[in-house]
C-alpha cells in the first residue's frame, strides 16, 4: 500500500489510458491528486500519444495538468548511461531509458504508472514504485 507520493510519472501507456478515460486510472489519480502528488512526463511521450486517432483537445487538456521535463543532451547521455547499466540497447529501449532517467531525477517518493514494468525496474532499480497498466 503507497502511503505518500510526491510525484506520478506516466510513460505513454499512463497517458494513453488517461486519454481514453479509463475508469481504473481516473480513480488512481484522485487518490494520488489528494496526496498532492505532481504529474510529470517527458517530453518524448507527447510524441508517442500523438498519431491520426488521438483526440487532440483532450491531449491539449491533459498535457496542461501535467509537467512535461525536456529530454535535453544531458538526460540523452543519462539514459544511455542507464541503459548500458542495465545491459539494454537499442531503439525499443531508448524511450523508456529516457522515462526512467526523468523518473529518477523527480522528488520521491516516485511512482511510475506503466505497462512495462520489468524494463522499467530494470532501468530504475528500486528508487521507483510501480503500478502495472
Amino acid at each position: 500500500m503507497i502511503k505518500h507520493v510526491e510525484t506520478v510519472v506516466l510513460d505513454s501507456q499512463g497517458v494513453s489510458a488517461w486519454l481514453a478515460e479509463d475508469r481504473e486510472l481516473l480513480a488512481m489519480f484522485q487518490v494520488f491528486h489528494t496526496m498532492g502528488a505532481d504529474f510529470v512526463i517527458g517530453a518524448n511521450t507527447i510524441v508517442e500519444v500523438s498519431h491520426a486517432r488521438a483526440n487532440l483537445p483532450r491531449l491539449q487538456w491533459v498535457l496542461s495538468r501535467v509537467r512535461v521535463e525536456p529530454v535535453t543532451e544531458r538526460t540523452a547521455k543519462a539514459s544511455a548511461r542507464l541503459l548500458k547499466a542495465a545491459g539494454l540497447h537499442g531503439h525499443k529501449y531508448a524511450i523508456d531509458a529516457t522515462v526512467a532517467e526523468m523518473a529518477l531525477r523527480q522528488p520521491g517518493p516516485v511512482v511510475m504508472l506503466t505497462s512495462d514494468v520489468d524494463d522499467m525496474a530494470r532501468l530504475c532499480g528500486g528508487r521507483v514504485q510501480f503500478v502495472g497498466i
